[in-house]
C-alpha cells in the first residue's frame, strides 16, 4: 500500500490564457523555469506577454528581458492592439529591459549579474527572457550554457520568481536546456494541405500532471485562446447518470409510440438520410418540446437561426417565442475554416451554462469539415457524447447520406453508429410516380421498439409516421432505397400483365 504524501501542493501561477491553465493542470509552478519555443510568428511573444499582464493585474511584478528581439517600441506598438494590454501597468509592474549589449560586452556572467540585480531591486515574481538562443550562441561551450541555465534555476529559488525562456529552437533537436528546465511548451503553426491550424503542446512538465498531445489555439484581438483537445480533457468522465431510466418525448406522438414511450433520457440518436428526407424536421419536433425548465439547443452549420425559425414556423412551431422565454437557443457556425475543438468547447459550454436537456446537432459533416485530422472525429464525438450524457442532455445528430438512391448505405465516417445508442434511417421510395419518405428505427439500445418501415409524412401541421407499410413493400432496413422503390413499379407492372392476359382470354 502506497502512503499518501503529506507534502502541500506547490503554488501555481495562472496564465490568463484561456484553456492553457487546463492544459497545465492549473498553471505554471512557482519557482519553475520553463521554455516556450516555436518558429517566428508562432505566438511565443503574445503568449508570454498575456501571461505577464495577467500576473501583474493580480499583484505580481514582471521583468521582460529581450535579447536580439524586436525593439520595445515596436513590441508595445503591436501589443497595444490586444485586449489584455494595459498601459497603466507598464514601467511599474511590467518592466521591459534590453540586455543584448550586456551579453555582448560582458558575456554570460555579466548577463546573470544583471538579471539578479534587476530582479532583486524590482522585487520580480515573473521573469521572461526573450531570445535565449542568443545566449546559447554566445556561450563558448555547451557546458557554459548549461551553467547559465543552472544559475537561472538557483536564481528562481532564491529570489522567488518563475522564469520563462523564449526561443526559436524546436523539440526536433534537443539541447542541454531541455534536460535542465522544469517544462517545455511548444507552439507551432501547422500547414495541412491549404489549411493552417495553430497548435500548442506541452512536451515536459516536472512535478505535475498535464494534458498531453496537441491543443489547437487561435490568436484574436483578445490574445491567445487555447482549446484543450476534447478527448484529452474529458478522458475520465464521471460514471454518474442523472437520467436513470426516464424517457424523453420526441415531440411526435406517432414516433414516441414506435419507441415505446420516447427516447431514453441522456442517450444519443443518429439520424441517417439523404438531403430532404426529414432529419431536420424530426429534430425540430424534438426541440419544440423544450421548456425553460428543460432548455433546448440547436447547434447547426448550414442554416442560419432565421432560416430555422422560418422552417419551424412552416411546421406550426413558434421558435421565436421559445427563444424569448429562454427555452431554446439557436447557435449557427458556417462550415468555413473552423477549429474542431473550439466547436466542441462552445457546444459543451452552452449546455452547461443553461442546463440544456435537448440538443440537436444538425449536420455532423460540419464537424468533419472542421477536423484537420478526420480520423480523430470518432474519438472526439465519443468524448462529447459521454459529457452530454453526464449533463443529462438527450441528443439527436443528423448525418447526411451522399445519394438520394443507393444500392447500399455509405456512412460518411466509421464508428458513429456504434458509439451512439439509437439509430434512425430516413430514405426515399418512388411509388406510382410519387417520391415518398420512409422511416425506420434501426436501433434503440436496451429497449424494445417498433422497427417496421413507415412512411414519414410532412405537412403544414408537422410530421407524423403513417401506419406500417404492407408486407409487399416493407423489406428489411438493410435493403437499399432503390430496391424498395422498385416495389411500387413491380406491382404496377404485374397489374398490367394481368389485364393483358384477361383481354386475350376474352
Amino acid at each position: 500500500m502506497i502512503a499518501k504524501s503529506t507534502q502541500r501542493p506547490r503554488e501555481r501561477l495562472t496564465t490568463g490564457v484561456p484553456g492553457l491553465d487546463a492544459v497545465l493542470d492549473g498553471g505554471f509552478l512557482r519557482f519553475g523555469v520553463y521554455i516556450v519555443q516555436g518558429k517566428p510568428g508562432a505566438g511565443k511573444t503574445i503568449l508570454a506577454n498575456q501571461f505577464c499582464f495577467h500576473h501583474a493585474a493580480n499583484g505580481g511584478r514582471v521583468l521582460y528581458v529581450t535579447l536580439l528581439a524586436e525593439t520595445h517600441e515596436r513590441m508595445l506598438f503591436n501589443l497595444e492592439q490586444l485586449a489584455f494590454f494595459d498601459s497603466s501597468l507598464v514601467a511599474d509592474q511590467v518592466s521591459y529591459l534590453s540586455a543584448f549589449s550586456n551579453l555582448e560586452e560582458e558575456g554570460l556572467k555579466g548577463l546573470i549579474e544583471l538579471l539578479r540585480r534587476e530582479a532583486r531591486s524590482r522585487k520580480i515574481t515573473l521573469l521572461v527572457i526573450d531570445g535565449i538562443i542568443a545566449v546559447e550562441e554566445t556561450a563558448q561551450t555547451k557546458s557554459d550554457f548549461k551553467k547559465f541555465i543552472h544559475e537561472l534555476q538557483i536564481h528562481a529559488t532564491l529570489v522567488g520568481c518563475t522564469i520563462l525562456l523564449l526561443t526559436t529552437a524546436s523539440t526536433d533537436s534537443v539541447g542541454p536546456e531541455h534536460t535542465m528546465v522544469d517544462g517545455v511548451v511548444e507552439v507551432v503553426d501547422r500547414r495541412i494541405a491549404r489549411f493552417s491550424e495553430r497548435e500548442l503542446e506541452v512536451t515536459k512538465f516536472r512535478g505535475s500532471a498535464y494534458l498531453r498531445g496537441g491543443h489547437a489555439f487561435r490568436i484574436t484581438r483578445e490574445g491567445i485562446d487555447v482549446y484543450p483537445r476534447i478527448e484529452s480533457l474529458l478522458q475520465d468522465p464521471s460514471p454518474e447518470d442523472p437520467c436513470q431510466a426516464a424517457r424523453v418525448s420526441t415531440g411526435m406522438p406517432s414516433l414516441d409510440a414506435a419507441l415505446h414511450g420516447g427516447l431514453p433520457c441522456g442517450t444519443g440518436t443518429v439520424m441517417f438520410g439523404p438531403t430532404g428526407s426529414g432529419k431536420t424536421t424530426v429534430g425540430l419536433h424534438f426541440l419544440n418540446d423544450s421548456r425553460p425548465s428543460g432548455p433546448g439547443l440547436h447547434f447547426g452549420f448550414y442554416e442560419t437561426p432565421a432560416r430555422i425559425v422560418r422552417k419551424a414556423k412552416a411546421l406550426g412551431f413558434d421558435f421565436e417565442a421559445k427563444q424569448k422565454e429562454r427555452a431554446l437557443e439557436l447557435l449557427w457556425h458556417p462550415p468555413t475554416e473552423r477549429m474542431l475543438d473550439a466547436l466542441g468547447h462552445r457546444l459543451l459550454s452552452a449546455v452547461r451554462e443553461r442546463g440544456v436537456k435537448r440538443v440537436l446537432l444538425d449536420g455532423i459533416d460540419g464537424l468533419l469539415k472542421a477536423a484537420v485530422y478526420p480520423d480523430r472525429l470518432t474519438h472526439f464525438l465519443t468524448a462529447v457524447t459521454n459529457e452530454l450524457r453526464l449533463q443529462g442532455a438527450t441528443t439527436m445528430y443528423s448525418v447526411e447520406l451522399p445519394d438520394l438512391f443507393s444500392t447500399q448505405v455509405a456512412l460518411p465516417m466509421q464508428g458513429i453508429s456504434s458509439l451512439l445508442e439509437n439509430v434512425f434511417l430516413f430514405r426515399f421510395v418512388e411509388q406510382n410516380s410519387e417520391l415518398r419518405r420512409l422511416f425506420t428505427i434501426v436501433k434503440l439500445r436496451d429497449s424494445n421498439y417498433d422497427g417496421t418501415l413507415r412512411e414519414l409524412r410532412i405537412t403544414s401541421h408537422g410530421a407524423e409516421l403513417a401506419e406500417p407499410l404492407g408486407s409487399e413493400t416493407s423489406g428489411t432496413t438493410g435493403k437499399s432505397a432503390r430496391s424498395l422503390g422498385k416495389v411500387g413499379a413491380t406491382k404496377a407492372a404485374s397489374r398490367k400483365r394481368r389485364l393483358k392476359l384477361r383481354a386475350r382470354k376474352a
